[in-house]
């Protein structure tokens, strides 16, 4: 989607694909389709003295949080607050990443942070889990570092944390997108600093990152694990939020004109994981990543050569060198969508493939409709 507040032809379409019937019984429902922009609607009349009243604010801004149009979904899961993409439970993000103050309290955060590390890593008062999970390293140095572009640079506001269990396992299932996974790091932090009882996220992650020098040992330290259905089970038994991204590298690595565009969520394996153990599965709904790395075209030739699944070319990379590999400051909505229950399934379901592509099916539509009610009602792509 472009700045600027505008949405493109392709979203338009889409929005007025589940847009109300003009024919409802409603006879304001009728006039939806009609609606003018709100730069072209006439101004407010007092109501004591029927005079005008000025319009104030940006068009394109104002109201952000209240619905364009009436939508029907498929089903009442996809319904979501009038707050969505305005809600934010996290520490204020009102301070520029790159001001003196954000500067001067990103280096304190760091060094305070560090200087806890060390003292308690020298006692060794710590505990690492069979997966190599340290959470003392993750919340002494790996979150205070991913914090600051979390509430300054992507500036990310969560709704919908109420759907995720206090405790108890639940499979987390979310669009996959910015061309290099950062989502599955910020999904992370903001289940950390939103949930009310701070529940770590336990990301299933793909092969590359465990067979790249250096990633492997950190995806381990901050909670990753393989994509597989045996670590995945291990998790959910365990009692542990487990978030996977279906999409994988089809997900990561699709064109920028594709933006949003859910691609094939692979054979269903999470949903038989989630049957198997009566896990619910909560959509997650991203908006924003795909505009930290707009991908214009994809190096498939070098990238065979390199042995990686794509290399992109994006409007810095690889025109300006290291400083392409600096995401744009996009804004970010995450929303964790209603649970969608497993229990009510026999133990067979998940040998089933009809059940099984059913559920994946369900899912699917379910987080599409979502992102595309939120690219709705999004301002613009670098100021929310």
């Amino acid at each position: 989607m472009a700045g600027g507040g505008a949405t493109d032809a392709r979203t338009a379409k889409v929005i007025q694909l589940y847009a109300t019937p003009r024919g409802g019984a409603d006879p304001r429902a009728a006039d939806q389709g009609k609606r003018r922009h709100p730069s072209q609607q006439p101004a407010p009349r007092d109501s004591r003295t029927g005079v005008p009243q000025e319009n104030r604010g940006h068009p394109n801004t104002d109201g952000f949080a209240e619905s364009s149009a009436q939508v029907m979904p498929i089903n009442d899961e996809v319904r979501l607050a009038r707050s969505l993409g305005a809600e934010h439970r996290g520490p204020s993000t009102s301070s520029p990443f790159f001001s003196l103050g954000g500067l001067r309290g990103t280096v304190a955060d760091s060094l305070t942070s560090a200087a806890s590390f060390i003292r308690e890593r020298m006692t060794g008062d710590y505990e690492v889990d069979e997966f190599g999970f340290d959470p003392h390293f993750t919340e002494s140095v790996w979150f205070p570092a991913i914090r600051q572009v979390y509430q300054k640079w992507f500036r990310v506001e969560v709704s919908g944390i109420e759907n995720l269990p206090v405790e108890g396992g639940a499979l987390l299932v979310a669009n996959h997108a910015g061309t290099i996974p950062v989502d599955a790091v910020m999904t992370s932090l903001a289940v950390r600093d939103n949930h009310p009882t701070g529940r770590h996220l336990r990301v299933l992650a793909a092969d590359m990152a465990f067979d790249t020098p250096g990633v492997s040992e950190l995806a381990r330290r901050i909670g990753a694990t393989l994509a597989c259905n045996n670590d995945a089970d291990r998790l959910l038994r365990a009692g542990e939020l487990t978030a996977v991204w279906p999409e994988g590298y089809k997900g990561i690595g699709k064109l920028y004109k594709d933006r949003y565009k859910l691609q094939r969520f692979g054979r269903g394996g999470f949903v038989t994981t989630a049957l198997r153990n009566a896990a619910p599965i909560i959509p997650v709904s991203i908006v924003g990543s795909e505009e930290i790395y707009p991908m214009l075209s994809d190096l498939k030739p070098l990238a065979k050569v390199l042995g990686l699944p794509y290399l992109p070319v994006t409007p810095t990379f690889p025109w300006l060198g290291p400083l392409g590999l600096v995401p744009l400051p996009s804004k970010w909505h995450i929303h964790f969508g209603r649970p969608i229950e497993t229990g009510s399934y026999d133990e067979s379901s998940a040998d089933d493939p009809m059940v099984v592509f059913d559920l994946t099916d369900h899912v699917r539509e379910e987080i599409q409709q979502t992102l595309f009610r939120m690219l709705s009602r999004r301002g613009s792509v670098y100021f929310g």
